[in-house]
């Protein structure tokens, strides 16, 4: 069975930095593209950032481009995102999920194992 966990979303202040994390079982951790994705309050859930299963390609959303990073350690099938210079407009719901592909991908439609999220909230 397989099983995406994150961890680490918190209430943090505008210009704070936060790691969140995604640990997996039942997987062939390095044979999948993971992903992240996020969903703020009312609106459709958005692409984040994607990393391919060797973790020598990756792709990052324009609006966190330069502020968020994906990374990953295969020997401990888990996955991060580390989220610089958060605003406000970045409190969301965060997902991390797996494609069954090895290389990259921005949609959602391409990632079949999905996390349960991680609240993030940036307020002062």
């Amino acid at each position: 069975q397989v099983q995406l966990v994150e961890f680490g979303g918190r209430l943090v202040e505008p210009g704070s930095s936060l790691r969140l994390s995604c640990t997996t079982s039942g997987l062939t951790f390095s044979d999948h593209t993971m992903g992240w994705f996020r969903q703020a309050p009312g609106k459709e859930r958005e692409f984040v950032a994607t990393i391919s299963g060797s973790g020598d390609s990756n792709y990052h959303a324009t609006p966190i481009k330069g502020r968020f990073a994906a990374t990953r350690d295969n020997a401990k099938s888990t996955v991060f995102l580390q989220m610089n210079y958060l605003r406000p407009e970045d409190t969301a719901v965060y997902y991390c999920a797996a494609s069954d592909s090895r290389y990259i991908e921005i949609r959602s439609e391409e990632y079949h194992y999905w996390g349960q999220g991680t609240q993030v909230t940036v307020s002062s």
